[in-house]
């Protein structure tokens, strides 16, 4: 790509005012983009606000010679994420692309877990995720052109302990992006996510010093940029992100046992093929639901 690949484009990026936002906006305004810092200063937990986090963002994106604007609204309603749009299309002239990385934590077991904490994440990871894209999806289908980033999660990928709420937000952004892949292609829209590990004040409580050394965020935003670029050549995947090194995640089949035709099966069939029906040294991802219907009848 060019020395300022992202000239004259305008990109959105939530919970900017620190860690991974931060990093990601200014790398993307150091190539020429405008940036809209959105980012209402909550603590980890979602409480509070401030909008000095924004603020500093924005000073440093200054200072380093490029062009950004503090916003401080919050993704987890319609209303926040309309008027978020809006600012950027007025003060930019225009929207390129969302980073979808806002984010808290109410980490907890899911026996002590109470249902405001499981809905404020849920809210704020993928409600948040889905009004921001969402006001963003118009201008993006008008002007044939658009790039989506989703922010998830090794906890929603993977699991991790107490957070049942995080994880099912997570995972629930990847169902979205499939979706709005398959209708956001016709208009030139892209949408891929990451699954990033990196040093911030979400992962100091869960990763010991060492390895949070080691994950400079700085080592996960070129992948956004690729991802919002004009250059982007991939749509729907997802990326895990970490220490400089990159690699695709997907979700996959395997091979698969298949009853004979007509048979009666039940439980013990299963048990007696269940090495061939856990089987992935052959598994492969489907690109859509189709895809997936066709392989489940051939």
């Amino acid at each position: 790509m060019a020395d300022q690949p992202f000239l004259n484009q305008v990109v959105l990026i939530t919970g900017a005012g620190g860690g991974l936002g931060r990093s990601h906006a200014r790398l993307l305004a150091s190539l020429g983009a405008k940036v809209l810092v959105n980012d209402p200063g909550v603590a980890v937990d979602g409480q509070g606000s401030g909008v000095r986090p924004a603020e500093e963002t924005v000073e440093l994106i200054r200072a380093e010679g490029g062009e950004a604007l503090a916003n401080f609204h919050g993704v987890e309603t319609e209303e926040g994420a309309r008027a978020m749009v809006e600012a950027a299309l007025q003060a930019f002239g225009g929207l390129h692309a969302v980073v979808n990385n806002a984010g808290i934590l109410r980490d907890v077991s899911f026996r002590k877990q109470s249902l405001a904490d499981w809905e404020r994440v849920l809210a704020v990871h993928l409600d948040g995720s889905r009004h921001v894209t969402k006001a963003a999806w118009e201008t993006f289908c008008s002007q044939s052109y658009g790039r989506v980033v989703f922010t998830t999660s090794d906890s929603g990928l993977y699991g991790n302990f107490g957070q049942s709420n995080y994880g099912a937000a997570k995972l629930g952004l990847i169902g979205l992006m499939n979706s709005l892949k398959e209708e956001g292609a016709k208009f030139g829209i892209k949408l891929n996510a990451i699954a990033p590990m990196a040093r911030s004040r979400m992962t100091e409580g869960i990763l010991p010093p060492e390895i949070l050394r080691r994950l400079d965020p700085k080592e996960v935003s070129p992948v956004v940029a690729y991802f919002v670029s004009q250059a982007c050549a991939v749509n729907g995947q997802c990326w895990a992100v970490a220490g400089g090194r990159v690699a695709r995640v997907a979700i996959v089949e395997g091979g698969g046992w298949r009853a004979e035709e007509g048979s009666v099966w039940g439980p013990k069939e299963i048990a007696a093929n269940l090495e061939e029906i856990t089987d992935l040294s052959s598994a492969m991802p489907s690109c859509n639901l189709m895809e997936a219907a066709a392989k489940a009848l051939s």
